[in-house]
């Protein structure tokens, strides 16, 4: 093969695959039209029987072309969230009463029925831009920032990138860095983990605004294996540390022997929760790996993706993914993707759906007469609970 024919395998496998990696390889120089916007638009449904979450997703991502392989990329989402999500307590052969986030108010849940926090709604907007330019000849660098804004959460983060191709531009190794700042203003304030559920109207036990930090590197090399076959293997590490609690969700305490939620007198004349619950505790740190693989096949203008994902921690949670997506080509550059994702994962180590009474701390509370202030003690276990938690 001579030298002149080798060049449509980078150019064609880059037009038909990397694109969709997201991910830019450095085509070989050649007449470059004038700037151009493309436009990509996505809206997705999700939803859950029995009136649980529902989720409508709008996703608009716009690309704009420069001379010289430079390239401005802007994306917006808006994310509508409505339903029910779970508290977290266990079910009970009779009603039980909690105080809502907000502490204001009392709701109550009929008997044998996952307790709901039929509350739930929320919208969220995300906003995001990066810049790609060429370093020389055989380096790309990018960077960007990202921001999100919800009810009681607020996201900003930036993102840097540096790619190096190699071996005829068939391979390209990569370095990104990203750091994010989380903060949280939960309604009522974020509890004190561990802490006692209480009575409407007291909230001695909130802590207010809480944040958290989140630092990831990505590692990771594409490689063209022939002009319709490209792979990637990527290697992440993440570190969060801060409050990394979800407000929201509580545990029952339970008997020891029967297993049921243990009842609680609320203060005379005030409304508050039926059963003793205490709000979640999870650890301020958490650090995760994971190994991602992805394969891209092009045949005849129609593309097939797979990918796996295996993540770790020292939360001792394990989780596998596999995704595969097929895209189908139709007329006027529309195209058809089925799409099948499998994903499973096996539970934090610290992870119970009930504590037993005897290792419970809950919050104490007491109102001085002068001044008038609120004074807690707390006294805690030497154990971290929480419910399930998402990778």
């Amino acid at each position: 093969m001579s030298r002149n024919s080798k060049k449509p395998l980078a150019v064609s496998l880059a037009t038909a695959t990397c694109a969709l990696l997201g991910t830019t390889t450095a085509s070989p120089v050649i007449a470059q039209e004038e700037p151009v916007w493309e436009f990509n638009t996505a809206l997705l449904y999700y939803g859950e029987s029995d009136n649980r979450v529902e989720d409508i997703s709008l996703n608009v991502l716009a690309q704009r072309n420069f001379v010289d392989d430079r390239i401005l990329t802007l994306g917006l989402t808006v994310d509508s969230l409505t339903g029910a999500t779970p508290y977290g307590a266990i079910p009970f052969d009779g009603p039980q009463t909690f105080t809502t986030p907000s502490g204001l108010q009392v709701r109550t849940t009929p008997a044998n029925e996952i307790p709901l926090d039929d509350t739930f709604f929320d919208t969220r907007y995300a906003v995001r831009g990066s810049w790609q330019q060429p370093l020389g000849r055989m380096n790309t660098f990018s960077a960007g920032l990202s921001f999100s804004g919800e009810f009681d959460y607020k996201h900003l983060g930036a993102n840097f990138k540096i790619s190096h191709d190699f071996n005829k531009r068939n391979s390209t190794v990569s370095l990104a860095l990203a750091v994010a700042r989380d903060d949280l203003d939960p309604e009522g304030g974020a509890p004190v983990p561990l802490s006692a559920m209480l009575d409407v109207g007291d909230l001695c036990n909130r802590i207010g605004d809480v944040d958290k930090d989140v630092v990831d590197i990505v590692a990771g090399i594409t490689q063209v294996v022939n002009r319709n076959l490209l792979f990637q293997v990527n290697y992440s590490f993440s570190n969060s540390s801060g409050y990394l609690n979800d407000p929201y969700k509580i545990i029952s305490l339970v008997d020891s022997i029967s297993g049921d939620p243990l009842p609680r007198i609320p203060t005379p004349g005030i409304a508050g929760p039926s059963h003793q619950y205490l709000f979640e505790s999870r650890p301020d740190e958490r650090t995760k790996h994971s190994l991602y693989v992805q394969t891209k096949y092009y045949m005849n203008g129609k593309v097939l993706d797979a990918s796996y994902r295996f993540m770790t921690g020292d939360w001792d949670i394990d989780s596998h993914t596999l995704d595969l997506r097929y895209r189908w080509p139709l007329s006027g550059g529309n195209y058809l993707e089925p799409h099948f994702r499998y994903y499973t994962q096996s539970h934090a180590e610290f992870y119970r759906p009930s504590i037993d009474w005897w290792i419970s701390a809950p919050i104490l509370c007491f109102r001085r007469l002068s001044p008038r202030r609120i004074r807690c003690h707390h006294r805690w276990p030497q154990v971290r609970l929480g419910n399930r938690i998402r990778q």
